[in-house]
C-alpha cells in the first residue's frame, strides 16, 4: 500500500518540479532565440506558421520545429491560431501571442528580457569550471565566460541608459548642476560597451566624458559603438585600471554603473575614485536594488540576483586572488562599509525610482 505523501514532502517536491520546469523552459527559449524561430513567428504575424513552414523558413529540421512549437504552446510562450490548420495534413498553426515580440525581439525596448536569458545561458555553460571553483577555490573569469556574457550584460542595460539615464540624473538637482558645468570632466568607470558613457555625453553635451574599463574587448566595442553613433568626438574610451585612471582632483563626477559588485577590490577602487574627484564633485554608484537585509522570504528580484551571482558575478570576482568576493547582491550596508573604508563620509540613496532593477547612491566625500 502506497503511503500518502507528507504535506512538507509534497510541497517541497512541487517546488523542485517547478524549478525543473523553469530550467527546461529557459533552455527552450534559448533554442527559439538561437535558431531564429521567434523572429520567424513574429514576421508571420497572426497567420502563424506550421512546423514545416517554420523549418523551411529558418533552414532547420521540421521534426524538431514541431516538437518545439508544441512544447512552447503547452508552456504558454506560443499560441495556436484559432480555427486554422484544421485539415488533417496541415495540423495547427502557431503564432506569437501579444507582447511576446516586445520581450523577446525588440532590443531597444525597456521590457526586453532576452539578454537576461542569454546571460544566464552563458553562465550555466561554464558548469564544469564552476564546479571546480566551488570545490577548490578560485573562480571563472569574465574572459572565460565569453563574449555572449559581455554582449548580454550590455544589451540588458542599453535601453535604460539610452532612454532613461539623462532624465533620471536631471531629476536630482545637486547631481544635475555638477554635470551641467561647462567643460565638466566626467568619468564612467567600468564602462563596458560604453552605452552609459554615450548616454552621459548625450545628456550633457558640454561635458568631456571618458569611459574606462580594464576589459580590452569591451573597450574596443565601446569605441565601435561611438563611431556608429557619430559620437567619437563627444565621448572617449580608455583601457585603464581605476587606480591610475585620472589625475587627482581633476573630475567633476565619477560614475560606476552596475560594476562595483564585480570588482575584486572595491575599497581600493572607491579610494582611487575619491582621490580623482574634485572637492565639489560627485561620486555616484548604480547597483542592484536588492533588499536592505537578507531574508529567506526574498522576492523575485532577490532570486534573480542570486542566480546571476552564483553563475557569473561571484565566480568572476573570485577569479582574482584576494578578491572581496562581493557577488551581485550588494546591499546598501555592504556599500556603506566599502565607502567608509575608502574614506567617504556617507552614502545617500538617491530619489531615482523605477530604473529597471537598479538603485542609485551618492557617495559623499
Amino acid at each position: 500500500m502506497v503511503q500518502a505523501m507528507d504535506d512538507g514532502v509534497a510541497a517541497y517536491s512541487d517546488r523542485v518540479v517547478a524549478a525543473v520546469l523553469g530550467y527546461a523552459e529557459l533552455a527552450s527559449i534559448v533554442l527559439g532565440d538561437g535558431l531564429g524561430w521567434y523572429a520567424a513567428l513574429a514576421e508571420a504575424g497572426g497567420a502563424g506558421l506550421t512546423p514545416s513552414e517554420l523549418a523551411a523558413g529558418t533552414g532547420t529540421q521540421e521534426r524538431y520545429a514541431r516538437e518545439w512549437l508544441e512544447q512552447q504552446s503547452v508552456a504558454g510562450f506560443v499560441g495556436v491560431v484559432p480555427d486554422a490548420g484544421t485539415a488533417q495534413d496541415a495540423g495547427p498553426r502557431f503564432m506569437l501571442p501579444p507582447g511576446a515580440a516586445e520581450v523577446l525581439l525588440h532590443p531597444d525596448s525597456l521590457t526586453t528580457l532576452i539578454p537576461m536569458v542569454r546571460m544566464l545561458r552563458a553562465g550555466v555553460a561554464q558548469l564544469p569550471e564552476l564546479l571546480q571553483a566551488y570545490r577548490h577555490g578560485g573562480g571563472v573569469g569574465w574572459a572565460q565566460i565569453g563574449s555572449e556574457a559581455r554582449e548580454s550584460q550590455a544589451a540588458c542595460n542599453k535601453p535604460w541608459f539610452d532612454q532613461r539615464l539623462g532624465p533620471a540624473l536631471a531629476s536630482v538637482p545637486e547631481i544635475h548642476q555638477v554635470l551641467s558645468r561647462e567643460g565638466a570632466l566626467i568619468t564612467d568607470l567600468g564602462a563596458g560597451f560604453g552605452w552609459s558613457t554615450l548616454a552621459l555625453a548625450n545628456a550633457y553635451p558640454g561635458a568631456d566624458v571618458v569611459g574606462i574599463d580594464i576589459d580590452e574587448p569591451s573597450i574596443e566595442q565601446a569605441r565601435k559603438n561611438a563611431r556608429r553613433r557619430g559620437m567619437e568626438g563627444r565621448a572617449t574610451f580608455r583601457l585603464a585600471d581605476a587606480a591610475d585612471a585620472e589625475s587627482p582632483g581633476s573630475q567633476d563626477a565619477v560614475f560606476i554603473f552596475e560594476a562595483l559588485h564585480d570588482m575584486p577590490f572595491p575599497v581600493q577602487v572607491l579610494a582611487a575614485v575619491r582621490a580623482m574627484v574634485k572637492p565639489d564633485g560627485v561620486v555616484v554608484v548604480m547597483d542592484e536594488a536588492v533588499a536592505d537585509v537578507f531574508g529567506p522570504d526574498g522576492d523575485e528580484l532577490e532570486r534573480l540576483m542570486y542566480a546571476y551571482s552564483l553563475f557569473i558575478c561571484l565566480p568572476d570576482s573570485l577569479s582574482t586572488p584576494g578578491s572581496a568576493g562581493t557577488g551581485t547582491v550588494m546591499r546598501q550596508s555592504v556599500l556603506e562599509g566599502y565607502a567608509a573604508g575608502a574614506g567617504y563620509s556617507a552614502v545617500e540613496r538617491l530619489p531615482i525610482e523605477d530604473f529597471s532593477a537598479f538603485r542609485f547612491y551618492r557617495l559623499h566625500l
